[in-house]
């Protein structure tokens, strides 16, 4: 991605975290504000870079996927009721109900991630037709059981909605302590306020940071390994890599099924990490912003997590404004309208995709099936 789109993108991070920071500056510390902001970015970008993610592998190898909506939607409700099941049905403890949750979770995505890779790849369905159904399927199948599950008098619990045991637990790096230790060797005071500060930005739950380290671990499999380099020439040229001796059918599957298992855990995030509950639709098109951060990163793992950042900005800045409601001044009282704010990442997805910052350049097979 060249550096002009890097720049637009740290420009509008900037600008929405000054907003924040020149709101509540008069009560809370301008350094406290921006790492609050920063936090609550990495926090909310998480599902974005998960699904950003899944969209890089499947796209790489030239399966559009515009089903990762319903991907992360399926694995939140299936994720979430083996979590549920496990904790008031078999009364297992919080912490293995939340883990089988992620792995369901996980494994749900996959699944559906290799019925997209049945439908595009077997039987050659236009890609976005394929895509179209994996989200309606998610969305008329997890509508369904959760009304039959949890709504109906004579369901499992009977009537009652259950919340999953608790989330994920928040991970402690030892930041301030490294940071502090840093700082002491060039000052007297260790400067413990940044340190604290920045200790709290990394005080993150567990799949938040394991979508940072998937971003650069993907960007490694895809550009320095042999399996990268066959993904992406069966991207570009899938007869040449067929010519070569590559299976295009049998590396467009396995990156398929890792979209799919990508936008699972990006799905368990949702029920099993942000909120102990499910809500029909609650992904709220996370998928197709995941796309937009995806097709504005330029195809590529590290890309797509900085465009996912900008979206995870814009809504952070709406859970920190609420803290500083009263303290908006009248000529910006619109931005004590929380549904006026929210609709920032969708106003952002639509600024990017008319292409405002140049031209993106997909896999040149991309969506295009292929007759060996």
């Amino acid at each position: 991605m060249d550096w002009k789109r890097y720049l637009f993108i740290a420009l509008i991070i900037i600008a929405l975290f000054s907003v924040v920071i020149f709101v509540g500056k008069t009560q809370t510390p301008p350094l406290v504000i921006a790492m609050s902001m920063l936090a609550t970015t990495l926090m909310v970008a998480t599902p974005l870079t998960l699904g950003a993610l899944s969209g890089v592998f499947c796209e790489t190898s030239a399966v559009i996927n515009i089903g990762i909506e319903g991907m992360m939607l399926a694995a939140a409700f299936f994720g979430w009721l083996a979590a549920i099941y496990m904790n008031t049905i078999f009364g297992y403890e919080p912490m293995p109900s939340l883990i089988t949750g992620v792995v369901v979770a996980v494994l749900t995505g996959g699944i559906f991630g290799l019925l997209l890779a049945v439908l595009s790849i077997t039987f050659k369905v236009d890609q976005i037709i394929g895509g179209t159904v994996v989200n309606m399927l998610a969305i008329g199948i997890t509508g369904f059981l959760n009304r039959q599950l949890f709504f109906e008098k004579n369901s499992v619990f009977g009537g009652q909605v259950p919340h999953a045991p608790g989330t994920l637990p928040i991970i402690h790096l030892p930041v301030p302590k490294v940071v502090g230790g840093v700082c002491s060797l060039f000052t007297a005071d260790g400067c413990p306020t940044f340190a604290n500060a920045l200790g709290k930005v990394f005080d993150q739950r567990p799949i938040a940071i394991l979508a940072i380290v998937l971003v650069f671990v993907s960007h490694y499999v895809i550009f320095h390994t042999r399996w990268g380099l066959r993904t992406r020439a069966v991207g570009e040229h899938p007869r040449a890599a067929d010519t070569v001796g590559i299976n295009v059918t049998r590396v467009r599957y396995i990156n398929v099924v890792i979209g799919g298992l990508l936008a699972g855990l990006g799905g368990a995030y949702f029920t099993l990490e942000s909120v102990p509950s499910f809500e029909p639709l609650m992904t709220n098109g996370r998928g197709f912003i995941a796309l937009a951060a995806m097709i504005f990163g330029n195809w590529t793992p590290i890309g797509s997590w900085a465009a996912a950042l900008v979206f995870g900005a814009a809504q952070a800045m709406q859970i920190n404004l609420q803290f500083f409601r009263d303290l908006i001044p009248p000529a910006w009282s619109f931005l004590q309208q929380s549904y006026i704010v929210g609709l920032t990442p969708y106003l952002l997805t639509m600024l990017i995709l008319t292409g405002i910052v140049g031209k993106t350049v997909p896999p040149a097979a991309d969506g295009q099936p292929y007759e060996k």
